[in-house]
């Protein structure tokens, strides 16, 4: 079966975002007024072959895990879907 995973990795709320910090600072050169914080991540989709649900799911867990995400300052969500 094929699926597509779509994972979003974003810092932890707890860290700084520098990128998100200077993005949201320069929102006033654009008279964009009443932005307070801007968080700055990752959209990934990954499209994979799996026997199961679950075998997917396991693969994807394993590759934000491992190389997709930093856990220590990332944290990762992700949605699974079948692909016709």
């Amino acid at each position: 079966m094929k699926f597509l995973a779509e994972i979003d990795v974003m810092p932890h709320k707890e860290l700084l975002d520098p990128q998100g910090k200077t993005v949201a600072n320069n929102m006033k050169h654009l008279d964009i007024d009443g932005v307070e914080d801007i968080r700055i991540g990752k959209h990934i989709k990954m499209t994979l072959e799996a026997d199961s649900e679950n075998a997917a799911t396991e693969k994807v867990e394993t590759a934000c895990k491992k190389l997709l995400s930093n856990v220590i300052m990332e944290t990762y969500s992700y949605t699974l879907s079948t692909v016709e």
